[in-house]
């Protein structure tokens, strides 16, 4: 083993090297890893911002990278990686498209403050099996993870717009558990004020994981017996999230609207029997109102 300290003065990495820290003095990594065949592991100061565009392209033997100050991966930037298994990168924003892709290895990822995933980030990756994102995300784009076909659940916000492609789980055949980012909504669910509203939404929540094992994943096509890469089925995966998500919200929204309704009906009838109007409408209502919860 050999270690190596890599600065902002550095123009490339020792061929023999394979355990890297990068310098506070490094904002941006550019492309003096790529190639290189013995890099292990890379750990990079909270001062590093961005990997560049095919950084660590092709680094065969890269199985851990460390980059907690992150917040951009540009495209392909770990492309070939095949033996990467552990990247932690909590402040990563910006995934660009192919960054991760042919990650053979690869069999988690958490990604907490990821914004926008991009095309085919992740496409590739046979042995990822869950990906977890928190309530940043806004957008996965086109084929993002097609042809993972070992992953199995994957966490994201309850966010309208978010699935932006029928193909971003093409070939995900064994995807069958989608979770929601714990917070505001099971807090919203939570407070509703009768409890056929909150089974009715626990039970609508849960409903991807009834409906996704029985979804087709697509493929690649086949005419009289010939494979053929140029007839692609994008698989029903994307668009029935998609559409569950949808359902979730209009069903949420509902409720909020009739758990209102409720409290200005009889609630506020009732307090006002025993409590002058002025405390009702400025005390006590607001105490009684749902947690705010929005659909952005």
């Amino acid at each position: 083993m050999r270690s190596f300290n890599y600065t902002v003065e550095d123009e490339e990495v020792p061929d023999d090297v394979t355990h890297v820290t990068v310098d506070a003095s490094v904002r941006v990594i550019g492309a003096a890893f790529s190639d290189n065949d013995n890099i292990v592991e890379v750990i990079c100061d909270e001062n590093v911002k961005k990997v560049e565009r095919l950084a660590f392209f092709m680094c065969p033997s890269l199985r851990r990278v460390i980059m907690p100050g992150v917040e951009f991966v540009e495209r392909c930037a770990f492309i070939e990686c095949r033996a990467l298994t552990d990247v932690e990168c909590g402040k990563l924003e910006i995934i660009e498209r192919g960054a991760f892709k042919y990650c053979k290895s690869l069999r988690s990822i958490d990604l907490p403050s990821a914004k926008i995933v991009e095309g085919s980030a992740f496409a590739n990756c046979p042995a990822l099996t869950d990906v977890k994102f928190g309530s940043k995300l806004d957008t996965i784009e086109v084929g993002a993870f097609v042809n993972c076909t070992s992953l199995e659940r994957i966490t994201i916000p309850l966010k309208d717009g978010l699935i932006t492609h029928d193909s971003i789980f093409a070939l995900c055949e064994n995807l069958k558990h989608v979770d929601l980012v714990e917070g505001e909504l099971h807090e919203t669910v939570a407070a509703l004020q009768l409890e056929e509203w909150r089974n009715d939404m626990y039970e609508e929540i849960d409903s991807i994981n009834q409906i996704l094992p029985t979804v087709d994943a697509g493929g690649f096509g086949r005419d009289a017996g010939v494979f053929d890469e140029g007839v692609f089925d994008e698989g029903g995966k994307a668009q029935a999230i998609r559409t569950w998500i949808r359902s979730v919200i209009g069903k949420i929204i509902h409720y909020q609207a009739e758990h209102q309704r409720l409290l200005d009906e009889e609630v506020a009838t009732t307090l006002q029997l025993a409590l002058p109007r002025d405390i009702v409408m400025n005390n006590v209502l607001p105490f009684l109102e749902l947690p705010s919860y929005t659909f952005e």
